[in-house]
């Protein structure tokens, strides 16, 4: 019998149990679903790498998880690291259709920030918020910090793999970097990651065939007013960090039809954020 204190182990820490890939895939894989194949790693660079390295022999629906991340990345090419099942790190590959203009692609990463915000607080039982575009944000010793995560790339010229990392169980010890949360930190009723994988996988089923009838219209499908009203952004004085080290500074005052964030400047004019780096100011 394997030692179950072995550092080979899965069962090394019995605070954090392997995934039941089994169950999960009963629970979401089904006829006429979106959700058409779900593979659990138990570790690997990136999930979102491998599945836009495969996306080509994969159909719509495949979700691959991985139990442990050695490169997972975020936005502005960030690190994204934590301990062996301490949290849920996995991608999805979407194929929005020609039904959805191009254009409205850029609405995949936020709408996967609603369908997760709504997922957590269902299953966690914690109060959730966005930050622009896609960062999770718990409240931890009443601070605000990030427990989450979204990363969409192309795969291809049809295709689009949203990655999602999510800390689960982490510590106050194991926590990369202060500013960082986790939903144990933030007191979540539950930390049971195939119920928290099942919800926020079935949230995302809803809210994405919402979108995709729409034709990809934010405002149509009601994705635009559910992000707007869970954006803890808006409101806020922010600092936009732009591509080319450019800054504006402003009141976040709206998320557009674009998915932009508009900062109001103090000169009155409007300034749309489509793509950069947000810090909420003090």
């Amino acid at each position: 019998m394997t030692d179950p204190e072995t550092p080979h182990s899965r069962w090394s820490d019995l605070e954090r149990p392997p995934l039941n890939v089994r169950a999960l895939r009963r629970g979401l894989i089904r006829p006429g679903g979106l959700w058409t194949s779900l593979d659990v790693v138990t570790t690997t660079g990136s999930t979102n790498s491998d599945l836009v390295a495969g996306a080509s022999s994969r159909a719509e629906g495949a979700v691959l998880v991985a139990e442990e991340q050695t490169a997972g990345r975020g936005r502005m090419d960030r690190r994204w690291s934590a301990p062996a099942r301490s949290g849920l790190f996995f991608s999805v590959l979407l194929t929005p259709g020609d039904n959805v203009p191009v254009h409205r692609w850029g609405w995949l990463p936020l709408l996967t920030g609603v369908a997760v915000a709504t997922a957590v607080a269902r299953s966690g039982g914690v109060d959730t918020a966005l930050k622009w575009p896609n960062d999770l944000l718990v409240t931890v010793d009443g601070e605000e910090r990030k427990a989450g995560g979204i990363l969409a790339e192309r795969a291809g010229d049809e295709a689009v793999v949203v990655g999602i990392g999510l800390n689960v169980s982490l510590r106050a010890t194991e926590l990369p970097v202060p500013t960082a949360g986790s939903l144990a930190l933030a007191d979540a009723v539950s930390l049971d990651r195939d119920t928290l994988l099942r919800s926020v996988l079935r949230s995302l089923e809803q809210w994405y065939v919402d979108w995709r009838e729409a034709d990809g219209d934010p405002a149509a499908s009601g994705l635009q007013e559910a992000y707007a009203a869970g954006c803890a952004t808006l409101g806020r004085r922010v600092r936009a960090v732009l591509p080319g080290a450019r800054e504006r500074v402003g009141e976040a005052v709206a998320v557009d039809g674009d998915g932009r964030l508009v900062l109001a400047e103090e000169d009155g004019g409007r300034f749309p954020v489509g793509a950069g780096d947000v810090v909420h100011l003090r």
